[in-house]
């Protein structure tokens, strides 16, 4: 049984268990749900309240985070792409807040999250140098933490950072 974030209830149980063994699990467990629900909101303020700390509301907003953050993960991915032996093919910034990047492989085009700007420069350098490293490998496999590893060694601390920042 899990919440979801909008306080729903998911419940996995084998396929032969009646509707009434799930009711009753779920009677029975009501206190847990309640607190855990709570939990769970009080996660999505704190989260929404980190998010509204960078104002992106009207163009000149955006316009102006593109160049901030533009000035930081440039310099970043100049280094870094040397290094590694990459070069993306398009860099782009976005107002997400579901991930901090993304990369497409096949086009070599990486996105990156406005809300970076809210992080301290090592936790984008990591966002930067993720990214960078689906350019030789496009999974997260071993050998692609091997490459984190080997190009951003404290990439476990700024995950655990950037993680800390944004729920506390």
């Amino acid at each position: 049984m899990r919440i979801v974030k909008n306080g729903d209830i998911h419940v996995s149980a084998p396929f032969y268990a009646s509707r009434k063994t799930v009711q009753k699990f779920i009677d029975d467990n009501r206190e847990w749900i309640e607190k855990a629900r709570k939990r769970q909101q009080e996660r999505e303020e704190t989260k929404q309240g980190f998010y509204e700390r960078l104002p992106l509301e009207t163009k000149q907003n955006r316009i102006d985070a593109v160049q901030r953050l533009n000035g930081i993960i440039a310099p970043i991915i100049e280094r870094h792409a040397r290094e590694m032996g990459v070069m993306p093919g398009e860099i782009c910034y976005r107002a997400t807040k579901s991930k901090w990047g993304s990369c497409n492989c096949k086009t070599r085009k990486i996105c990156f999250s406005l809300y970076l700007l809210l992080l301290p420069e090592w936790c984008i350098e990591h966002v930067v140098v993720h990214e960078l490293a689906h350019l030789i490998v496009p999974n997260h496999s071993k050998e692609f933490y091997d490459v984190m590893d080997k190009h951003f060694p404290l990439w476990r601390e700024a995950r655990a950072e950037t993680k800390r920042l944004v729920c506390k």
